[in-house]
């Protein structure tokens, strides 16, 4: 099959398995490491009690990542800054890499524009009732 971008798998028993490209599978071992670390950190810092990781996305090279944030406050950035260093050193403990992502830390913007709109839509509940 020329020009197939499925990729064989295991022994050769025809079935095939659409590809799973790296980098996703990085993003999500990133986000349960880092929810498993923070969780650790809350007792050391009460400012990172209410974060919830909401997802990650790695650049192809590895060497950077965004973590994406439920909400973020600016006294809860302030503490990931802060544990950045203890964050990475999870990763690297936790994750077979030959480096550790860079990481950045943002509030979701997805997160954001779903309150946006259940406000519109609630205006709009109360406008027509």
């Amino acid at each position: 099959m020329a020009g197939s971008t499925n990729r064989r798998r295991g022994g050769g028993d025809g079935r095939r398995q659409a590809p799973y490209p790296r980098v996703a599978r990085v993003n999500a071992l990133l986000v349960e490491v880092l929810a498993d670390a923070l969780e650790r950190l809350i007792d050391e810092d009460e400012r990172l009690g209410l974060l919830t990781v909401t997802g990650v996305r790695t650049e192809a090279d590895l060497q950077h990542a965004v973590v994406f944030f439920s909400s973020l406050t600016p006294e809860a950035a302030d503490a990931l800054a802060e544990h950045r260093p203890a964050l990475q050193r999870s990763i690297a403990r936790s994750v077979r890499m030959k480096r550790t992502p860079l990481l950045q830390f943002l509030p979701d913007p997805g997160v954001a524009a779903g309150e946006r709109v259940e406000n519109t839509l609630r205006r709009l509940e109360r406008g027509g009732a």
